[in-house]
């Protein structure tokens, strides 16, 4: 298997003059998750972290003395992966003492290990899926229900999204309607079938979330919607549910 082109790891997409997103696209689907960079006054705020395969924090043209807050959306591998290479790292409360050990328990890292096609490029020579380790990255601020995160021009209120995951957290900012997902809710097949997903606590935040007045939302995977898309993928889901 080749080697992944230089420059190329990450692919950029400038979603408007406040939200960027950045994908890996050499990595299996399952684990390609969004990262999304949020432009602030006073601090950047990167929504999630990716694999950790190929250095993040480079490729992000952040602005030099700027803090940049990196918060992670629940402890699964494919969004903490780059989350060490950042010195304030935000993250929920349910998983918050995981982060410095990283265990395979709750990250799943063993899955990606033992995948054969878990990239379709090399991140680095010689590389193979058995050497994937997650660096631990313990939190510097720990989240829950209600706490704000302030960029200095907006400000970003903490949803408790359990269900996919127990420790699962959203963001929305109240003012303008821009929402973070994380992998709670996005726009394709959202998953509740892994050791700690809980169909029954799931089905309550979609509940929740059905109210929530978004303008547009970017989730863990897949594009980004707005509120209407975002009513249908609930309704699409607990009726799922409700088949059985």
């Amino acid at each position: 298997m080749e080697i992944a082109p230089a420059g190329q790891w990450f692919r950029k997409t400038v979603v408007d003059s406040v939200v960027t997103r950045f994908e890996e696209p050499f990595v299996h689907s399952y684990f390609a998750a969004n990262i999304w960079l949020v432009k602030g006054r006073d601090a950047d705020l990167l929504v999630d972290a990716g694999m950790g395969l190929r250095p993040l924090k480079p490729v992000l043209d952040l602005t030099p003395g700027k803090p940049v807050l990196a918060l992670a959306t629940h402890i699964h591998l494919d969004h903490v992966g780059a989350l060490c290479e950042f010195e304030h790292r935000l993250g929920p409360r349910e998983s918050a003492a995981a982060f410095a050990t990283m265990p395979d328990a709750l990250t799943y890292a063993h899955e990606f290990r033992h995948l054969d096609d878990a990239v379709s490029a090399l991140p680095a020579p010689g590389w193979t899926p058995a050497d994937y380790q997650l660096t631990p990255a313990p939190l510097t601020r720990i989240l829950t229900e209600g706490d704000v995160i302030d960029l200095g021009d907006r400000s970003f209120t903490v949803l408790e999204l359990p269900g996919h995951s127990p420790d699962g957290i959203g963001l929305i900012d109240e003012k303008s309607g821009l929402f973070f997902g994380g992998d709670a809710i996005y726009d394709a097949q959202l998953l509740d079938d892994m050791p700690n997903s809980d169909r029954t606590v799931y089905r309550q935040t979609m509940e929740r979330l059905k109210t929530l007045p978004i303008s547009i939302g970017h989730g863990g995977h897949g594009p980004s919607f707005d509120a209407r898309r975002m009513r249908e993928i609930i309704e699409a889901y607990l009726r799922r549910g409700a088949e059985g």
